[in-house]
């Protein structure tokens, strides 16, 4: 079995999912028999947002890469940036290390196309919903066409995620909110949406819509999966 790679803690209450979900795959998938091989470096959350904040995306990038190199010589066989956002440094971390990096959103798009689905809703942070690093290589690399809610509902969604998701707070206002924003979505074309926060799949689920929903956290903790037990 692979050992897998986590850099997480951005925020701890999603990272804490991912071991959750990559642990209880192994263990199935080997008859219960085994555990995740799993090296997992939690970074202070207030690197990460202090430096978001002010935009210092050199600085970012920078403490991203040296904790990615920390988690390969610690002997991980791959890395998971367990966040959306931070993959907008996902490239340039992938130069500086020699063993691959999973990226969510090629995960997130070979599960839409499984789901012979074209066109989709993005929910984030502002920084995923309006820059183009991801919303271009789903588009560029896999054809799937990409929308994003109106600018005063971004704002919205960005208030909830700084005042409530990085408190630990996920309450069921928040929750009307973001299933109206995504009928709203559908109302646009989208066929399904996808929950580009890994915190959102805390507050919302494919129960609560018949819209289609792909849950990055889930889904990047699975290819993470077939990773560590694929030969």
């Amino acid at each position: 079995m692979k050992t897998i790679g986590l850099l997480g803690g951005t925020g701890w209450e999603s990272t804490v999912e991912y071991y959750k979900i990559i642990n209880k795959n192994i263990s199935e998938s080997s008859g219960h028999k085994h555990s995740a091989k799993i090296i997992m470096f939690s970074v202070d959350f207030f690197e990460i947002s202090s430096r978001m904040g002010s935009q210092d995306y050199d600085g970012m990038e920078k403490f991203l890469t040296e904790t990615a190199i920390k988690i390969e010589n610690a002997g991980a066989d791959c890395i998971l940036i367990c966040a959306n956002t931070l993959h907008m440094f996902a490239e340039q971390i992938s130069k500086k290390i020699s063993i691959p990096l999973i990226h969510i959103a090629d995960a997130t798009a070979s599960k839409i196309k499984e789901n012979n689905i074209q066109k989709v809703g993005l929910l984030g942070t502002k920084p995923t919903m309006e820059m183009p690093f991801y919303k271009n290589r789903l588009k560029e690399k896999f054809g799937i066409d990409v929308i994003v809610p109106s600018n005063t509902q971004r704002e919205n969604i960005q208030k909830i995620f700084l005042g409530e998701f990085i408190q630990g707070k996920f309450t069921s206002e928040a929750r009307m909110q973001f299933l109206d924003i995504m009928n709203k979505l559908a109302a646009q074309g989208a066929e399904g949406i996808i929950l580009g926060c890994t915190e959102i799949p805390l507050l919302v689920n494919q129960k609560d819509t018949s819209i289609p929903l792909f849950d990055t956290l889930e889904i990047h903790a699975n290819a993470a999966v077939d990773f560590a037990i694929t030969t």
